[in-house]
């Protein structure tokens, strides 16, 4: 089993404004791979909340999943945050999930999401919008379970 935490980053839908669709998006597919999310959080785009909180979960969790943040807008700090609190980048992660949203927008190209690793847990910034984040989180959910496996220590072949 997965442990795993959910961060929503929205100024809007910190001040309960707006419905986190996003998040719950998350929370519904991470069944298909058995992970238990055991925190979630709606949070607004503060740059030291952000690392603070993937600090702080990072010690308790195996993935974290955020969402919000990533794109170009000044108040856009998710990238930024987690950059500052990871120990290894996995680019891989982010790069097939941006080269999946181009396949039905050139917007893709502007997503700034990350992917890596703090410790033993897992962290990846998905998009804001719910439509971008299940086309992403599809396109990468079935290497989680793998990953996370592979960081707590699994040393058995990759190859399939």
């Amino acid at each position: 089993m997965i442990k795993a935490a959910v961060l929503t980053l929205s100024d809007k839908g910190s001040r309960g404004e707006r419905e986190d669709l996003s998040g719950k998006t998350i929370k519904n597919m991470l069944q298909k791979i058995r992970a238990n999310v055991e925190f979630y959080e709606v949070l607004p785009d503060e740059k030291d909340l952000i690392k603070k909180k993937l600090i702080a979960y990072s010690k308790k969790v195996d993935l974290i999943l955020t969402t919000g943040g990533t794109g170009l807008s000044p108040r856009d700090v998710t990238p930024e945050a987690t950059l500052e609190v990871i120990d290894k980048e996995i680019p891989g992660i982010a790069e097939a999930m941006r080269m999946e949203g181009l396949k039905k927008t050139g917007r893709a190209m502007l997503s700034r999401a990350v992917a890596g690793l703090r410790g033993k847990t897992l962290i990846i910034n998905l998009p804001g919008s719910p439509k971008a984040v299940k086309e992403n989180l599809e396109r990468i959910l079935d290497i989680i379970q793998h990953a996370v496996e592979k960081i707590k220590g699994n040393t058995e072949d990759c190859g399939r």
